[in-house]
């Protein structure tokens, strides 16, 4: 099978018969082998009827109903675990993205040798309140991630069948999929301007909350790549260094006593100076740090996952 193309959607009844004929359009025109499916995440519309409806008339569309919402990534993660073609191609329901564009992203995959590509709606038909605040998240996860994508958040991307079936998509980690098989070893990661459209029906399913929540997984992916295997490497220096630090205050609080006692000089007790308690403090927190790396580690190094593996190639 050629293509496999993937839609999470939430109360999209009204446009999933237009986008329907709109890819079966598309695919018949350059005759790929393909496959539609759709992945109600708990809608309370009339959607699961019609997927019901358009998989009895048409073979390539398979349908799955979350029993309720459990958000776009888990709705993805299904998709890929079901999805058979050699391309996945994800798009959301809502028509702003167009199926026209999926031959060319076919192309980058197949022909041009990408693993995974990107959509970029140069040209938004979002109001400012949404645009401006993406543009802002764009930058920030392009400094921290190293990859040069304008748009980590469009929906419109398409995969090496490799790439899914590699990674795993959970919480709202669906916009740092590009992150995420970079991780998992897949650099070629490319992008491709796309068609942006209004919304025909409905209303947008997104707040301004996901911009908070998205810097705060950014950083814990962030943070899963560079110490979940060695999680001493971060928290054994760093309670190493607050540890060391605050013992070194203690020795300058003692050695200040000890100086103004041999000169004859006014003096008070250790345990009266806040800085002795400070030092205190700090050698506490140091040694709790130092500790919860070393319970990481025997964490990390009980994981059923500590050696596996992505392998391109074995002969």
């Amino acid at each position: 099978m050629d293509i496999s193309v993937v839609v999470p959607l939430y109360n999209e009844a009204e446009s999933l018969p237009e986008l329907h004929s709109w890819i079966k359009r598309v695919m018949n025109a350059n005759n790929f082998t393909y496959e539609i499916i759709f992945v109600s995440d708990g809608s309370t519309d009339s959607s699961w009827d019609v997927i019901e409806k358009l998989s009895a008339e048409d073979d390539s569309v398979k349908g799955i109903n979350f029993r309720r919402n459990y958000g776009k990534s888990p709705a993805l993660h299904v998709g890929f675990e079901k999805a058979e073609g050699d391309v996945v191609i994800t798009m959301d329901a809502d028509l702003q993205d167009s199926p026209d564009e999926i031959p060319e992203l076919y192309k980058m995959i197949t022909k041009d040798g990408y693993d995974l590509v990107s959509g970029w709606k140069q040209k938004r038909y979002d109001p400012k309140s949404k645009t401006i605040p993406t543009k802002l998240f764009n930058a920030t996860a392009r400094k921290v991630t190293g990859i040069k994508l304008h748009d980590f958040n469009c929906g419109l991307k398409a995969y090496r069948k490799d790439v899914v079936k590699s990674i795993e998509v959970y919480g709202d980690m669906h916009r740092y999929i590009p992150y995420l098989a970079k991780n998992a070893g897949f650099v070629k990661i490319g992008e491709k301007v796309v068609q942006h459209q209004a919304r025909k029906y409905g209303v947008t399913k997104f707040g301004l909350d996901r911009f908070v929540n998205g810097y705060l997984d950014l950083l814990t992916l962030w943070f899963f790549n560079k110490f979940a295997v060695k999680p001493m490497h971060f928290f054994g220096l760093l309670g190493s260094l607050v540890f060391i630090l605050g013992f070194i205050s203690v020795i300058v609080v003692g050695a200040t006593k000890l100086i103004s006692m041999w000169s004859g000089s006014a003096y008070r007790l250790v345990t009266e100076s806040p800085y002795f308690y400070l030092a205190l403090t700090a050698m506490i927190i140091g040694t709790l740090l130092f500790l919860a790396g070393f319970l990481g580690e025997l964490v990390a190094r009980n994981s059923q996952e500590r050696n596996r593996y992505n392998v391109e190639k074995e002969i």
